[in-house]
């Protein structure tokens, strides 16, 4: 069957897009970056075994509210074992390299150092289990790292156009201070549209995903060539409910088409009352404010007591989507 997805890229690519054509991922690949505290505790204090995890990517997915499942190889291939996809309009996707800078381990300082690329995933063991992958870079402004980030994804798309696998970049931005002579969102937005340029039609990504850096960075590369090159925008840390509408609410009206939200799915009350909530503002135009309220309604009608306050979950509290004032 056609997924969602390839509706939904078509609808874009064509210039026909409508809010109903918003594509929604839910990061699930947590695995490879969290390890064992990727599910989250339990009411006894200790991580949760991995299959809560892989249970909530069954809930999600079986609602029809997002068009991709994202997960690592491993997870893919318990999930395909058990039918999740089959007969399913979500496309499910694997982590293809899992670059130093998400190894997130307790204990751990691997992000205070310069991305190391890695790759776990053989696209020849991607292929059967999932039709889509994910590939991550980071730009530094560093001649030789990123010299060498773009030797390594040109070595993927060898590898990928060879095994027909398909691909969506994302873009991180570093999680150490990088010195630019300008504005990092400008280089950063220069630099995906640079290393793409050279890039045939044939190993370009299905879309590209980056870090949300505020209203005139997003609406200029989403701007920039929108039939060719969607921008979709990632998720970043749990944060408030009002946090997690109200960036996909501006990340729409700046010209993003796609949001790969993970922490902000999972750790909330309930995956799919969250997803839904971000259906509504998107398609319904609700603003985050409302949307908020009517998250809150909903956990009530399940009878599912909330994390926060309305009023604290109300509160905006990443920067990046205040209003300057």
């Amino acid at each position: 069957m056609r997924k969602s997805l390839d509706r939904k890229l078509g609808a874009i690519r064509s210039g026909k897009y409508t809010p109903t054509d918003f594509i929604i991922a839910d990061a699930k690949d947590g695995d490879m970056a969290f390890g064992c505290a990727t599910p989250g505790k339990g009411p006894d204090g200790r991580m949760k075994p991995l299959r809560a995890y892989r249970n909530d990517m069954m809930k999600v997915t079986k609602s029809g509210l997002v068009d991709i499942m994202l997960m690592s190889l491993s997870s893919a291939e318990v999930m395909q074992s058990e039918g999740l996809f089959h007969k399913s309009d979500v496309t499910p996707a694997v982590r293809l390299n899992d670059t130093t800078d998400i190894w997130h381990v307790r204990g751990g300082s691997y992000p205070k150092h310069q991305m190391k690329n890695f790759r776990s995933a053989r696209l020849d063991r991607v292929k059967p289990v999932a039709p889509l992958g994910l590939y991550s870079v980071t730009f530094y402004n560093d001649l030789e790292r990123d010299h060498q980030t773009l030797e390594e994804f040109v070595k993927f798309r060898n590898e990928a156009s060879a095994e027909g696998v398909n691909y969506f970049l994302e873009v991180f931005n570093p999680q150490i201070p990088v010195e630019t002579t300008g504005d990092f969102a400008t280089y950063n937005n220069d630099m995906i549209v640079r290393c793409l340029a050279g890039v045939s039609r044939h190993e370009r990504p299905a879309f590209l995903k980056a870090v949300y850096n505020g209203p005139a960075a997003t609406e200029e590369i989403a701007g920039y060539d929108p039939e060719n090159l969607i921008f979709g925008i990632l998720g970043g840390g749990a944060g408030t409910t009002r946090d997690c509408l109200e960036l996909i609410r501006q990340a729409e009206k700046y010209g993003a088409r796609v949001a790969l939200f993970g922490r902000k799915i999972y750790y909330s009350e309930d995956s799919v009352l969250m997803v839904k909530a971000m259906r509504r503002v998107l398609e319904e135009g609700l603003t985050s404010e409302e949307g908020v309220k009517a998250f809150h309604g909903d956990l009530q009608a399940a009878g599912i007591t909330p994390m926060r306050s309305l009023e604290d979950d109300l509160v905006i509290s990443e920067s990046i989507l205040k209003p300057n004032v």
